[in-house]
């Protein structure tokens, strides 16, 4: 059965210390094209909420959840998926809990972890939440590129602390149906080719990527932050994994 996906709703989900308003200029492109999007903050980064660092993983993939069936998803009428960066362990839980539910999963310079995997392993149990480091301690972490100094600033000024229990909690994924989910991966900081490499050597940063049953990568070389650096690019290859007819 080919699913129609002109109208499918997109829920953009970014990485750590960011909310909604990361994919402002992603959304007007996306917009403007017709697409119905949808960005949303995972709970622990709202500012607005004082008890932001006791959220879970647990938390933000139930919110995940949330927004997809709020936005009318069904298996008839499955959402679009698109995940930066640290999204990806929430994501893969909402993948591995609700697959009929995302017809197709967009990774932003990132990719689906595996089970068993900590983003932080060694975090200390006391750490109540992660602020975002200077910016010198970030861009060896991360790429900076393309990055000018008024976004850098905006970055500092609306960045909310990680939650220490979204860092410390081991993502448990038990469906292999999460890996029939067709999937592009926006290949920005790493090249496609050096990803596919990793993958195939069985790198644990990237090793779900080769057990994907419909992958395409795509590259977009810049830095980390691809929605502020080249956010019609990315709007573009947003809508083109949007429209592509699933059989």
């Amino acid at each position: 059965m080919t699913t129609n996906a002109n109208n499918s709703p997109i829920i953009l989900i970014a990485g750590h210390w960011l909310g909604a308003w990361a994919w402002d200029e992603v959304c007007e492109h996306l917009t403007a094209d017709g697409r119905r999007a949808i960005p949303m903050t995972l709970p622990g980064l709202d500012e607005r909420d004082s008890g932001r660092a006791s959220r879970t993983l647990d938390d933000q993939a139930t919110a995940i959840r949330q927004t997809i069936i709020g936005a009318g998803a069904s298996e008839a009428e499955p959402v679009v998926i698109v995940a930066h960066s640290g999204a990806n362990a929430p994501v893969s839980l909402v993948l591995d809990q609700r697959p009929e539910l995302v017809r197709h999963v967009v990774w932003v310079d990132s990719g689906p972890v595996a089970s068993g995997s900590v983003f932080a392993p060694d975090a200390p149990e006391d750490l109540d939440e992660l602020p975002l480091p200077p910016f010198d301690v970030l861009g060896e972490q991360a790429s900076l590129e393309s990055l000018n100094t008024e976004t850098l600033q905006r970055f500092r000024a609306r960045a909310v602390p990680e939650p220490g229990p979204v860092l410390r909690q081991r993502v448990e994924l038990t469906n292999d149906a999460r890996r029939a989910v067709p999937t592009t991966l926006v290949c920005c900081s790493i090249p496609s080719a050096q990803i596919t490499e990793l993958a195939d050597a069985g790198h644990p940063m990237f090793a779900e990527v080769s057990r994907l049953d419909h992958v395409d990568l795509v590259d977009l070389p810049t830095g980390h932050w691809p929605m502020w650096s080249r956010p019609g690019d990315l709007a573009h290859i947003i809508d083109e994994a949007a429209t592509t007819p699933v059989g």
